[in-house]
């Protein structure tokens, strides 16, 4: 009697009508735990930077409201649902969060404002988009101010340094525009009115709050590029330029 139906076929080598099938790759299980804790470590990394960057948000504030030495470890933790001793693991010192703080808002103002230069089409263009940028910071970051004001004294001499450095380069970055705009003003002058707009825009954690930010804005950002671009000679009490 005669065989009838398809011959048996051996997996992974031949299927129906003899073609050959691949067979299936096996998963590697070292290399699967491998990936398992790559996940594992990527997802702690998260959660840990998640958590500094909770713990800088929270001591801004505090530090804002009550001063640097008002605030304790456990005031820092507590406000962001662990205990004081737990903020160690996130920064080594109170001191090393005030430093992140201040270096850090610098290091944003310089390289933000390296960038609105290189942007710029010209020099008034320039100071145009320092101004925004500037103020910017200055509606959004009002916790910092108020913490650069009173507590850039309680850096460690290091750090300290670093902030005073930063803030250097970024006001000799407006003196670079400033002199774009007007290549005859001596330096002085326009570090002079570098300082004086910072003041101004700066000025922002003193302003009502029941102001519309883009209210605000728009007046800090005219009163700023007018202080800029105004007449560089003083003026006399009966409102002429002195010395004519």
């Amino acid at each position: 009697m005669r065989p009838t139906g398809r011959p048996p076929t051996r997996a992974g080598i031949t299927g129906p009508r003899g073609r050959a099938q691949p067979s299936r790759a096996q998963p590697d299980p070292i290399h699967a735990s491998e990936q398992s804790a790559m996940r594992e470590q990527t997802q702690r990394s998260r959660r840990k930077a998640e958590r500094r960057q909770q713990l800088l948000d929270a001591s801004a504030q505090l530090f804002a409201d009550r001063g640097f030495y008002s605030v304790s470890i456990e005031d820092l933790g507590a406000t962001v649902g662990i205990s004081g001793p737990a903020v160690y693991r996130y920064f080594p010192s109170k001191e090393a969060l005030l430093a992140e703080l201040l270096v850090g808002a610098s290091q944003r103002l310089f390289d933000g404002g390296q960038a609105e230069v290189h942007a710029g089409r010209s020099g008034e263009d320039v100071l145009r988009r320092l101004v925004a940028f500037h103020t910017d910071f200055a509606i959004r970051d009002t916790s910092l101010i108020r913490v650069q004001d009173r507590d850039l004294a309680s850096l460690p001499p290091h750090e300290a340094g670093r902030v005073r450095r930063l803030q250097r380069a970024y006001v000799e970055l407006w003196v670079s525009a400033l002199r774009r705009v007007d290549p005859y003003a001596p330096a002085g002058v326009a570090r002079t009115k570098a300082h004086a707009v910072f003041g101004l825009l700066n000025s922002t954690p003193h302003i009502a709050t029941n102001q519309p930010a883009d209210g605000t804005r728009r007046v800090l950002e005219t009163m700023a590029m007018r202080a800029l671009l105004g007449t560089s000679d003083p003026v006399s009490s009966e409102g002429s330029p002195a010395g004519r």
